[in-house]
């Protein structure tokens, strides 16, 4: 895969999981709105734990990638974060 394609890949999948989280939690803003850096508990969306389980039950149904409390402490700061974990959660289940 070029850089190029790498690059198109995960702006694509930082797009859908920012329209997955407008989506589920039928926010009132465009997923456009929310930069791939934007903290997304507490300051920046103000989003919470009920909120955090939902986007988890979503990128689950949607993704097929399976978010744990564990995990939901750091990945849930910005789309960048879920994004990683996103892609290496894939590239362990390529392995496997």
């Amino acid at each position: 895969m070029t850089v190029k394609e790498k690059i198109a890949e995960r702006s694509q999948l930082c797009q859908s999981i920012r329209e997955i989280i407008v989506d589920r939690l039928m926010l009132d803003i465009s997923a456009d709105f929310i930069s791939n850096d934007q903290p997304l508990v507490g300051r920046g969306l103000e989003l919470d734990s009920i909120d955090s389980l939902e986007i988890s039950v979503a990128v689950n149904m949607e993704m097929d990638v399976t978010i744990t409390d564990e995990d939901s402490t750091t990945i849930f700061s910005s789309i960048n974060h879920l994004a990683d974990f996103i892609e290496k959660a894939r590239e362990r289940a390529d392995e496997e």
